[in-house]
């Protein structure tokens, strides 16, 4: 397999070329960069840029590291173990700033990407289909298209009130949808919630309709965007939406209607006999949707860096002992009693000499190779489950064997059989935690249902009312962008 099908080209950077040509010379371009002048010229240049846009997202400040980060320890099965600002303990304890690390870099990050990709779109456009054809150029701008979408998406999260407070009619984003590629362009004000996530939808609509249904191998099943990440990562936005029809719809074009739950269309997605097997190389398992993945290579990085990995953040062995940020809550979902000890996933939970726990879902040392994953089949049929029963208020045969499929696969032992649709909600809730622990999932449950953020160790709570409870605008943003608002 090309170094390239993982993101590690080197022919990927579009660069702005001004000046004379005697400032050329004195400035000659890198052999790994190309004029933007140029950069749609070949389809070898096309596809390396199309490829660039993933590198863009899995950069250790956004997907491939903090944003997940972020998702997990703003929730309650964290603790704090540094008190180090630059590592996220301002993030732990709900208290950032405009001018936090956390909130400046993600924010950073996050329109780098978007830009990226919308300068990839513009370039297509202008020269790209006439070099490739309409049918490949579609599929190139598919992908483009569904990292900006998740790049969104993952700014509305941290950025912006939930959609359910006021349906989407408050501050979202800057909608920004055409490239920059120099200064002056900085001004925009935000869109609604509501814009901004039919921005994201319509994105993905169009990224589904012409994204290929498999590509050429499990790498790339598991690396590259085909057909079912669309429609499971819109399960995902449909749910943050609280459209639960609309998840059960997207969900059905892939979801049979009874177990074995194997995606019926495209990549033959489904969970594993051993959830273990996910987070082990060389991670492509079917049930890797989607996942990011790393490699060793220096030039250009090719791994989260310094201070961004999962493993740095949470995993703690006794024969390597160094700092780790952030344990598990003892009194956090590792302290559920319908967790069993049997559950296979308490073996993605390390208990350190001295009692302390930590996910061990991530290990690779530095310069921690671990894939990243964005979304597993297992998310999708829990999406599922839970639209189905929020959206007609009851609890249906469908909706029990998907949330049974994804505890039955990690404990035989137990049949979950809650009573009451509230009964139902609040173990779906519990399933999630298990599942997903350490996955950056936590908060965003929370935050998309408008429930209180609870407090952990040291750190307040904040209910859905108070400052905190979403992040304040990067100092960045509001210092360049003269129509930009802040969050009250």
């Amino acid at each position: 397999m090309k170094k390239r099908n993982l993101y590690i080209a080197t022919l990927t950077t579009i660069a702005v070329l001004s000046g004379s040509c005697k400032k050329e010379k004195l400035n000659p371009v890198p052999e790994t960069t190309v004029s933007i002048e140029f950069a749609f010229d070949t389809p070898f240049r096309i596809e390396s840029q199309a490829i660039s846009l993933y590198t863009s997202l899995k950069a250790g400040t956004l997907y491939g590291g903090r944003y997940l980060v972020y998702g997990n320890v703003r929730g309650d099965d964290f603790i704090n173990e540094t008190s180090n600002l630059v590592t996220a303990s301002d993030v732990w304890s709900m208290n950032v700033a405009n001018s936090a690390t956390s909130v400046k870099t993600l924010w950073a990050q996050g329109y780098l990407a978007i830009n990226r990709c919308n300068v990839f779109i513009d370039g297509m456009a202008a020269k790209g289909t006439g070099v490739v054809g309409e049918a490949v150029a579609a599929g190139y701008i598919a992908e483009a298209r569904l990292v900006r979408a998740l790049t969104y998406y993952s700014l509305l999260q941290l950025y912006a009130r939930p959609y359910a407070d006021g349906d989407g009619s408050k501050p979202g984003l800057p909608l920004r949808l055409t490239g920059v590629i120099s200064q002056g362009f900085s001004d925009m004000a935000r869109s609604s919630v509501a814009d901004v996530y039919k921005q994201i939808l319509a994105d993905l609509d169009f990224a589904e309709a012409n994204l290929k249904l498999t590509n050429a191998n499990a790498i790339l099943n598991t690396t590259r965007a085909h057909k079912n990440t669309a429609i499971a990562l819109k399960t995902r936005v449909y749910l943050s939406m609280g459209k639960y029809p609309e998840v059960i719809l997207e969900a059905n074009k892939i979801v049979p209607a009874v177990a074995p739950f194997k995606a019926t269309s495209g990549v033959v997605n489904e969970m594993q006999p051993d959830i273990t097997t996910v987070f082990k190389a060389p991670y492509t398992t079917t049930e890797s949707v989607f996942s990011l993945p790393m490699g060793t290579s220096a030039s250009p990085l090719d791994y989260p860096g310094t201070q961004n990995s999962m493993a740095s953040y949470f995993y703690f062995t006794n024969a390597t002992p160094g700092t780790t940020e952030f344990s598990l809550n003892s009194i956090g979902i590792v302290s559920d009693v319908s967790w069993k000890a049997t559950d296979k996933r308490r073996s993605l939970v390390f208990k350190a000499a001295s009692g302390k726990q930590f996910v061990s879902k991530f290990i690779a040392p530095n310069p921690y190779t671990d894939w990243v994953p964005v979304i597993r089949w297992s998310e999708v049929l829990l999406n599922l489950a839970e639209a189905r029963v929020r959206s007609t208020n009851s609890i249906d045969p469908q909706a029990l064997l998907l949330l049974n499929a994804v505890r039955q696969r990690s404990d035989a032992t137990t049949t979950l059989a809650p009573a009451s649709v509230a009964d139902f909600t609040t173990a779906l809730l519990t399933e999630r935690r298990i599942e997903f622990l350490g996955e950056g999932l936590r908060a965003p449950d929370l935050t998309r249902l408008l429930l209180p953020i609870p407090g952990k160790g040291g750190a307040p709570g904040k209910l859905p009312t108070e400052s905190g409870y979403i992040w304040p605008i990067s100092s960045d943003e509001l210092s360049l962008n003269k129509l930009m608002k802040d969050n009250n």
